[in-house]
């Protein structure tokens, strides 16, 4: 999930500088390849299945190429009500995004993002995450940049009590954190920032990521899971 968001009912979707040196780029050259993770999430909205949500993780740390594609479509009497669709891909160096492209249709809304992470004006390389929850060091943020809109959510991140969470048919033990996010603060005379909480799930025998929840417009409970 890109970022969740809830302006609406469903998410807005959690997706990223080209200041490379010349030895850093050594070091990839000889970096071994790693081997490319994926996750195929069925996504449901209060427990009825809407659509489905990809993510890979590719390359190694020094380069890792992230894409993610979304598909949702909400269902009433058989006629679609709401239709979804998301797709980014982002480069990282090491923990750090440097570039993201996304296109996202929120239910006939298009918005695009093609943003690069630049250094400041002071030279300093600039090192955000997007909402990349497959991320280990995720749960240490506290700005995330937000792949459909591109602008950077103060976000609050806290442990919760474990939990157990059905993966591939069994019970999973599994590390829990929500996260509250809160977009960039708006000028005088306009809408307040729209807040989001989510929860992540991660397999607390090898701290993979494993699954999600968001509570979306109307107190409706939007998840991922691993089938």
């Amino acid at each position: 999930m890109t970022a969740i968001s809830s302006s609406r009912a469903f998410p807005k979707a959690a997706v990223v500088a080209a200041f490379v040196a010349v030895g850093a780029l050594g070091a990839v050259g000889l970096a071994a390849p790693a081997r490319a993770e994926t996750w195929n999430f069925e996504v449901r909205l209060d427990g009825k299945p809407i659509g489905t949500h990809r993510f890979t993780v590719d390359g190694p740390a020094e380069a890792r190429d992230v894409t993610s594609k979304a598909a949702f479509d909400v269902r009433l009497l058989g006629i679609t009500v709401f239709r979804y669709r998301h797709e980014a891909r982002e480069r990282w160096r090491g923990d750090c995004l440097q570039e993201i492209h996304s296109r996202t249709d929120d239910d006939g809304k298009p918005v695009e993002v093609d943003r690069r992470l630049e250094p400041t004006a002071a030279g300093e390389a600039t090192c955000l995450m997007s909402y990349a929850y497959w991320h280990p060091a995720l749960v240490r943020q506290q700005r995330l940049l937000n792949p459909q809109t591109g602008d950077v959510d103060e976000v609050r991140i806290e442990r919760l009590p474990d939990a157990s969470i059905p993966v591939g048919g069994r019970d999973v033990d599994a590390s829990r954190w929500r996260i509250t996010s809160t977009s960039t603060a708006t000028s005088a005379g306009k809408s307040p920032p729209a807040r989001q909480v989510l929860t992540l799930w991660r397999d607390r025998a090898d701290g993979r990521w494993i699954g999600l929840d968001a509570q979306v417009k109307g107190d409706r409970l939007l998840t991922y899971r691993l089938p």
